[in-house]
């Protein structure tokens, strides 16, 4: 029983490959380490539009997978760090706090065993811990009147810093001892990953507006649109994206501003424009640029992009094969994409060209019967209507004799 059990589930894996049309072959993925490989415009042109026919194999076994989009990421987390020197300067509570393991911060919350108290404190950032030009980066107010029902305060707040110390200097009635320990919000950021869509603009000029048109390629979607603008002069122009059927799709505005107002520096510069627009059958894609009565801006370059989408794995021994290409496949649920973490250390793994699966075949009809041969269901409806209606023919013309 168990071993019909399991070749009926070869049986399935195996057809399941058998209607996926395309594969790549992937390279360079160590078994047992998190590896990844990046879906490129010949994925785009055969598999579906949400990508939901993706399918990994390693031999007849499917390892499951996450699709990733890179959008970028922002998030902030605690982060002990370590109290240094701990004593008392001149009857003040004096300690320094080693930032070096962080980025940058803005805040401190400090751990402290004490109850009803008002304190000042100081904070001062130095690069070398026995440095002697620290900066003044401002006081804070600790405090604990929750006996009044008032609240407390533990937390220090200070310009963005990037000080690899922190000198704290406290007055008041906190002593050494009561300082258990401090920790710090850590702002980790990860920038989106844009790949270039390969659509080659056209620019003209259509009266006082530029033009650029887009002939986009089957399926990739395109999520911004950036300029190369050579202009060395301020400039502010508005713009609107189109399709072939001249409906809008979007708007906004190219702009560069280097002036100073007020004794204050203003640089903005504005070059991208994000848009969505999902895969689908080739279109076209125009972007008018109004320049109204001003020349028109010194455009070197035009290009749509798309965030970046990885397929990350874990592979087991054999050869790894990406297919796709399957209509009526639906998207793949795994615990793998439920529970995954992306790793640092990720591996970026190399597709092959694109190959013909040479065991693909025709998915079977699952629609019913009827749907499948509906010429022979209206035949035999048509021929029981009539044979219903002689047969009422008959029983009146017997009733009338």
């Amino acid at each position: 029983m168990k071993l019909l059990s399991a070749l009926v589930l070869l049986a399935m894996t195996s057809a399941s490959v058998s209607y996926l049309r395309h594969f790549r072959e992937v390279q360079g993925a160590a078994p047992g380490h998190q590896a990844y490989v990046i879906i490129d415009e010949s994925v785009w042109q055969h598999a579906g539009p949400d990508l939901a026919d993706l399918r990994l194999y390693a031999g007849n076994d499917e390892i499951p997978y996450a699709l990733e989009t890179e959008r970028g990421s922002s998030e902030t987390a605690q982060k002990e760090v370590r109290i240094l020197q701990p004593g008392t300067v001149g009857g003040k509570t004096q300690f320094i706090l080693d930032m070096a393991g962080m980025a940058e911060y803005d805040r401190i919350e400090l751990k402290l065993q004490a109850k009803d108290f008002v304190a000042n404190a100081r904070i001062e950032g130095e690069d070398n811990v026995h440095g002697t030009h620290w900066t003044n980066l401002g006081h804070t107010i600790l405090y604990d009147l929750s006996g009044d029902s008032l609240g407390s305060n533990s937390t220090i707040r200070l310009p963005l810093s990037t000080y690899k110390y922190l000198r704290t200097t406290i007055d008041g009635p906190l002593k050494p001892a009561y300082i258990q320990g401090a920790s710090a919000a850590e702002k980790q950021e990860e920038k989106a990953v844009w790949r270039t869509v390969s659509a080659e603009a056209k620019q003209e000029r259509n009266g006082k507006d530029t033009v650029f048109t887009f002939a986009l390629p089957k399926n990739v979607p395109v999520e911004r649109l950036e300029f190369a603008i050579t202009s060395q002069n301020n400039f502010r122009r508005e713009l609107e994206i189109q399709n072939e059927k001249k409906q809008t799709l979007g708007s906004g505005e190219l702009s560069r501003i280097h002036m100073v107002r007020h004794g204050q520096k203003i640089d903005v510069e504005q070059n991208a424009i994000d848009l969505y627009r999902a895969g689908g059958d080739r279109e076209t894609l125009k972007v008018i640029i109004h320049n109204g009565d001003d020349r028109p801006l010194a455009i070197t370059g035009a290009h749509l992009q798309s965030y970046e989408r990885r397929v990350y794995f874990t592979p087991s021994a054999g050869s790894l094969r990406l297919y796709y290409d399957d209509e009526k496949l639906d998207a793949p649920v795994y615990d793998y994409a439920k529970l995954f973490q992306k790793e640092a250390k990720a591996v970026q793994a190399s597709l092959s060209s694109e190959q013909v699966n040479s065991a693909y075949k025709e998915r079977p009809d699952e629609r019913p019967w009827s749907e499948r041969h509906p010429i022979v269901l209206w035949i035999a409806i048509i021929g029981a209507v009539v044979i219903l209606g002689a047969l009422a023919l008959r029983s009146m013309l017997a009733a009338a004799a």
